[in-house]
Formats: C-alpha cells, sequence, structure tokens
C-alpha cells in the first residue's frame, strides 16, 4: 500500500475530535442556564417575601381579633366606642385574663364590659361581674343569661328599630335603637326596649350597682355605633364612672379543662409565614406551569415477520443485481448447518467446514471448497448453479450423518 505524500496529509480537514470547541454555547447550554437562574430567582423571590412578611407581622398579631374587641378596627370590633369613651374622660382599660380584670376591679370602683365567654366556667364569670361596681354583659347567651339574669332565656332576634319604653334615664336620653337579639327576662329583672314578651336590654339591679345585659353586636360594633341612638346608650351604660375595664377572656386564661388549640401554641410569625410562601408557590407554579420546550418524538420499535424481512432482502438482491453477495449469503447460511450436522463449533472457519464435509463424503477437497468457497458467479445462470450445488452437498451430507432419514434440516 503507497504512503500519502506529506502535502496530502498537511491537507487533510482536521477530526472532528481535533476541531476547536465553539466558544459560543449551544442552545441547549442556554436553555439549562436559562432554567437554572430561574429557580435561583424563584427561591430568592421567596425569601425575600418570608423575611418581608416576618418584618411586616412579627410584632403583630395575626390572628383575627375576636368580635367587640376593643381593640379592633374592624367591622365587628369596638374600637370606635372606646375612643369616644376616652375623648369624654373615661379611661378603658383592656385586660384579657381574670386576674387582671379582677385587680383593676378591686382597685377601683369601675364599670366592667365583659362578654361571656365559653372558656370562663360559671363560677369565674359570676365572681368578675360581682367584683364591679357596674356591669355589662355585651355578648349575652343563654348561660350568662341564665346565670346572671335569674334564669333569663334568648327569644330570637328583634327587626327594625325598638323604643326604650322605660324609666330607664339612661335609656330614655338615647332614645331609638337598632339592635337584634332580645331575651325573655326572668323574675326581679327589669326591662327595657320590649319586644312582645322580650326585650333588648336586661337590668339587674345589685346593692354594688346596676348589672346590665344588651346585644353588643348590634350596638357596640364600629359598622353599627352610629345608627340612631346606638352610640348614645352605649355611652350613658359604660361611661357613668371614670374608669371602664373591658375583660375580654382568652383561651389562655380558661379555668376549665379544654386543650389548647394548634393557633395559641404556634408563634405569631409562623402563620404569615406560611401564608406568604403559599402565594409564592402558587404564583411560581402559575409562571412555570408550563412545557420546557417542544414535544420529542420517539422512535417506537416496529416487529417485522420473519418471512416479510426474508422477501425484502431477496427484492434487494435481485435490484441489486449483485450476485456474488447472494452467493455469500447462501454459502453463510450452508455452512452454519453443516457445521451443525458435523458437529462443529459455531467458531468453526469455512475451510475447516468444508475440509469436515470432504473427509465425512469421501470427495475431493477442491470441490468442496470450490462449491462453500471458492468459485465466484459471474451472473444469476452461475448463481442458480452454485445454489443447486449447495443444495445437493447439503443432503449428501446429511444422508452421511443421518443414513435412516431423509428428512431436510435446512432453514
Amino acid at each position: 500500500m503507497t504512503a500519502s505524500p506529506p502535502s496530502a496529509l498537511a491537507d487533510a480537514p482536521p477530526r472532528p475530535s481535533d476541531a476547536a470547541q465553539p466558544l459560543i454555547p449551544s442552545a441547549a447550554g442556554r436553555r439549562r442556564g436559562g432554567r437554572v437562574a430561574a429557580w435561583i430567582a424563584i427561591g430568592a423571590g421567596i425569601l425575600v417575601a418570608a423575611l418581608l412578611g416576618v418584618s411586616l407581622f412579627g410584632g403583630q398579631p395575626w390572628a383575627k381579633k375576636a368580635p367587640l374587641d376593643p381593640e379592633s378596627a374592624a367591622p365587628d370590633g369596638a374600637r370606635a366606642i372606646v375612643q369616644l369613651l376616652e375623648q369624654h374622660g373615661v379611661r378603658v382599660d383592656v385586660v384579657r385574663d381574670t386576674q387582671s380584670a379582677l385587680d383593676a376591679l378591686h382597685a377601683t370602683a369601675a364599670t366592667l364590659a365583659m362578654p361571656d365567654s365559653p372558656y370562663l366556667s360559671d363560677a369565674r364569670l359570676r365572681a368578675v361581674a360581682d367584683a364591679a361596681a357596674d356591669a355589662v354583659v355585651i355578648d349575652p347567651r343563654a348561660r350568662s343569661l341564665r346565670t346572671l339574669f335569674h334564669d333569663s332565656r334568648p327569644a330570637g332576634f328583634a327587626t327594625g328599630a325598638l323604643a326604650p319604653a322605660c324609666d330607664l334615664p339612661a335609656a330614655n336620653r338615647a332614645g331609638v335603637i337598632s339592635v337584634a337579639a332580645i331575651a325573655v327576662p326572668g323574675d326581679g329583672v327589669s326591662v327595657c326596649y320590649p319586644s312582645g314578651d322580650a326585650a333588648a336590654l336586661l337590668r339587674v339591679d345589685r346593692a354594688s350597682g346596676p348589672l346590665s345585659a344588651l346585644d353588643g353586636k348590634s350596638l357596640l360594633a364600629n359598622e353599627h355605633l352610629a345608627e340612631h341612638g346606638n352610640a348614645a346608650l352605649a355611652m350613658n351604660l359604660l361611661g357613668t364612672r371614670a374608669t371602664l375595664v373591658w375583660f375580654m377572656p382568652s383561651i389562655d386564661d380558661s379555668d376549665l379543662s379544654a386543650p389548647p388549640t394548634l393557633g395559641s401554641l404556634t408563634p405569631e410569625w409562623v402563620s404569615p409565614v406560611i401564608v406568604l410562601l403559599l402565594v409564592a408557590g402558587v404564583a411560581a407554579g402559575i409562571w412555570r406551569g408550563r412545557r420546557f420546550g417542544p414535544l420529542v418524538e420517539e422512535n417506537l420499535p416496529v416487529t417485522v415477520r420473519i418471512g416479510e424481512t426474508a422477501a425484502g432482502r431477496a427484492r434487494l438482491y435481485a435490484r441489486s443485481g449483485d450476485a456474488g453477495h447472494a452467493l455469500a449469503q447462501l454459502r453463510h447460511g450452508a455452512r452454519g448447518r453443516l457445521a451443525r450436522l458435523l458437529g462443529l463449533p459455531p467458531s468453526a472457519s469455512a475451510a475447516s467446514v468444508a475440509d469436515a464435509v470432504a473427509a465425512r463424503l469421501g470427495a475431493d477437497p477442491r470441490m468442496v471448497h470450490a462449491i462453500l468457497i471458492d468459485t465466484v458467479p459471474a451472473g444469476d445462470r452461475d448463481l442458480a448453479r452454485l445454489a443447486a450445488d449447495l443444495r445437493d452437498l447439503e443432503d449428501a451430507v446429511h444422508a452421511a450423518v443421518r443414513p435412516e432419514g431423509t428428512t431436510n434440516e435446512r432453514h
């Protein structure tokens, strides 16, 4: 073999492995980099949102304040009446546990504003009410009406505005009010703003001072305070003394055996952080919730019958006119079958198979080599003749190996 001249080697194009790598990143690399940068941006945004939530809400209670809470500016809160009382010189002390309420009431003759709370037992509710000079139950329920107002009971709701229709100066000065819940009075309970057998204001005279009950949600709440004479009645009942103790019982102050809730056991900053993380997660899902790139086609395997494959190859060989290649395939199959008949290993060479066939038949090795290896067909006629010789050679070997049968094992 003649070596190539040096000039030809020098002018040969470089191989792909020797070519310089492109300096510009591929499109796939850019897409991967863009996805990584996007997820980094999402993580940074979530972290910033969490830190912002902690800074905004870390020092504030996240849970919604209870209705009639004196520090709540919500529609159902009572911050407006507290501000009115303070503008008229009444000091409002907001307490949220029983001991603080008792201490404030024992320190001075004060008015008590208190809702009926499921966190307090009957004995504790009565003890706090008895410690006040004047007391107003601003959210009476069946338990407080029964315990503090001589077995009074709820009677549903009134419709429209109610007039005082009593001799109580505080009610007469206020005039008509809009109130919802009413109650049927028990023995020894005086009433104002009657509606049938029930009334909106119940009152019990005690030695220490009066004890009143009214529906504060429809009278004292911020959204209803400006209706009719609601604000005037609230001022007349709650502003009779220089100090008003507004008691809002909490679950932490309960004297009952109720288990604490999950909200009372977790820090105040947990809820806003969880909400912000959920919002950030939903936003990220909406932003990135799409397909990454176009659909990819997948080449699925196709099952073809052996007969179709053989026929297809035969048509290709016939169309190409390559008799030598067709004969090579016929010889390869024949040598494999002859090797199995003679007990030769699969790795046996073509010459070894030809020698074994000649030895078995006692034939001229040159003739067997010509049929199995050497002869090159000049055309289709030679191909047909050599194919017949291969078939006859196989039949002869088969008859020599298994003389009792004549079945042809060729496949």
